[in-house]
């Protein structure tokens, strides 16, 4: 590594660990706030992928591998919940259809 590397790293962590810091600081108003469910779920995925680059950033801050592997499992599994809750969601506006069409007939 170069000398203007190795001096310019620890401040480029640095300053992306504060900005991360500040990301998961609005997503977590976010996520308390709402104000409606489909916001929530958007905070909390973004709370994961911000966990994932966290994760990512601590392994190259303390040079432990092991941490690219918990980023890696992370980001594996984030993609469940937006999933999940769009199932949930298609699920919860079946019955208002079935109760619109079972009106229909009975007039």
């Amino acid at each position: 590594m170069t000398e203007t590397a190795g001096s310019i790293l620890p401040w480029a962590i640095d300053i992306a660990f504060a900005l991360l810091l500040g990301a998961m600081v609005l997503a977590v108003l976010r996520l308390a706030r709402g104000p409606s469910l489909p916001d929530r779920v958007v905070a909390l995925d973004l709370l994961t992928v911000l966990a994932v680059g966290f994760a990512a950033l601590f392994a190259i801050a303390a040079d432990q591998p092991a941490f690219r592997d918990v980023a890696l499992a992370l980001a594996l599994v984030a993609c469940l919940a937006p999933s999940a809750f769009a199932r949930f969601a298609e699920r919860r506006q079946v019955p208002r259809d079935r109760n619109r069409s079972e009106e229909r007939k009975g007039q």
